[in-house]
């Protein structure tokens, strides 16, 4: 039987986070819109990462909706850390990234929303940080999911 929070196939996004220009990204599924006016969105960050220092350090973030075509990015964006392990760096070489607004951010994802940090509240082993969208794109309504992850025994449910 799937524990409660298993249940609900959630939508797989990465954060893209920036300090000093050097980019940092990471696999999120507890992220949720919180208001429609202003449009507030909340993202969950995993204490002790690289992504934590980054969002402490600076007012802007990139979430991005990833495409179902991503699921291969989980292992390097979610199961290596940026503290020793050159995210900005792989993307690069792999020709997988794109700018957006002056950020770079992953090429081909569903959608994108920058992110202006309002508030956070630390909430057991994750930090809940509010931030109000100032610009947003969609590219494609195919998004990657929890169950897709799950099928490509990436994760288990």
């Amino acid at each position: 039987m799937k524990r409660p929070w298993n249940i609900p196939d959630m939508p797989v996004y990465s954060l893209a986070t920036y300090n000093n220009h050097v980019l940092n990204m990471n696999i999120c599924t507890y992220v949720t819109a919180l208001s429609m006016k202003p449009k507030l969105y909340g993202v969950a960050v995993y204490h002790d990462t690289k992504t934590l220092e980054n969002v402490q350090e600076s007012e802007y973030a990139i979430l991005q909706l990833l495409h179902p075509s991503q699921y291969s990015l989980v292992n390097v964006l979610g199961k290596k850390s940026g503290k020793n392990y050159d995210k900005q760096a792989y993307l690069s070489k792999k020709g997988l990234l794109q700018l957006w607004n002056g950020y770079e951010i992953l090429k081909n994802i569903s959608a994108c929303l920058l992110l202006k940090k309002i508030n956070f509240q630390p909430t057991g082993d994750h930090v809940l940080y509010v931030w109000e969208v100032e610009k947003y794109a969609t590219f494609s309504t195919e998004t990657l999911t929890t169950s897709i992850l799950s099928e490509k025994k990436i994760i288990r449910i």
